[in-house]
């Protein structure tokens, strides 16, 4: 097929067909309706997102492959709400964050989550060594036992993902 955007009727065509299948087979998955429901929605909304068109032989798999990205989403948002929920609970003051401040603490932590998601991990581990701790290159280089030429390079690789994720 030729490179075209969605087209808001094919993706009709495809909820009509095969939304329900999605939904209960994301529903066993997660155990939880409600979560099934909106991970279903959202796998159509990228669809109706996706500037190219797919070839569309097999579209459950295709659906699957989505969906399964967005449940891995999900337990990463999850995961990341529970440890800074841990984090507040295990600092010597209890801080208090307006509704307002934790959404915003949540989606910024989020975004730097999806931002080293694509490094290697040795990368990631220098850039927040970096960022968090304060160490110097010559300390990452130590603690990774590479050279700080090797932790340069890293931290360039981190630092034009968040430029390029930026933009």
């Amino acid at each position: 097929m030729s490179a075209q955007p969605m087209t808001h009727q094919l993706v009709g065509s495809l909820y009509v067909e095969h939304h329900g299948w999605l939904q209960s087979l994301l529903r066993r998955q997660l155990g939880c309706a409600v979560d099934a429901a909106d991970l279903a929605q959202d796998t159509f909304e990228r669809l109706l997102n996706r500037r190219e068109q797919v070839s569309w032989r097999e579209p459950r798999a295709y659906l699957t492959t989505i969906a399964r990205g967005l449940v891995i989403d999900l337990y990463r948002r999850r995961d990341l709400e529970r440890a800074f929920h841990d984090a507040l609970l295990a600092s010597p003051e209890p801080l208090a964050l307006s509704a307002e401040d934790r959404a915003i603490l949540l989606e910024t932590l989020q975004a730097v989550d999806q931002m080293l998601d694509g490094l290697p991990r040795a990368a990631r581990d220098a850039f927040l060594m970096s960022q968090l701790d304060g160490l110097t290159y010559r300390e990452i280089a130590g603690a990774l036992q590479v050279t700080e030429r090797t932790v340069a390079s890293y931290m360039a690789k981190a630092m034009t993902r968040c430029l390029a994720l930026a933009a």
